[in-house]
């Protein structure tokens, strides 16, 4: 083992302070980047969230225009039955009356 000395003995001390600092440097370093990798991913998460409902909101919106659509065609499908039922009905009467008619005179 070589001698120590009083400078060898500092300059072991510079060299591990050094190798110290530069260690606590290195954590430091490695915890920042830890923070604004979580605040990075913090964000990516929100937005994807904003995202998300946006988009359910758009689909929402657009089902609840189909469903009323479909309704809405449904009750004029009502309102057209209805009324052929009603012109058929109509029709079949009036011919039956005209029929009775005819032949109430036929029997006179």
């Amino acid at each position: 083992m070589a001698p120590s000395t009083p400078v060898s003995r500092a300059f072991c001390l510079a060299a591990t302070c050094c190798l110290t600092i530069l260690g606590g440097l290195g954590k430091l370093a490695a915890e920042g980047l830890a923070h604004h990798t979580e605040k990075a991913t913090e964000e990516a998460v929100h937005t994807v969230e904003e995202v998300v409902k946006e988009v359910v909101g758009h689909a929402k919106e657009a089902g609840e225009k189909a469903v009323a659509e479909a309704l809405k065609k449904a009750q004029e499908g009502e309102k057209v039955v209805k009324e052929v039922t009603e012109t058929v009905t109509n029709t079949v009467t009036n011919a039956v009356t005209h029929a009775a008619e005819g032949l109430g005179k036929l029997g006179q």
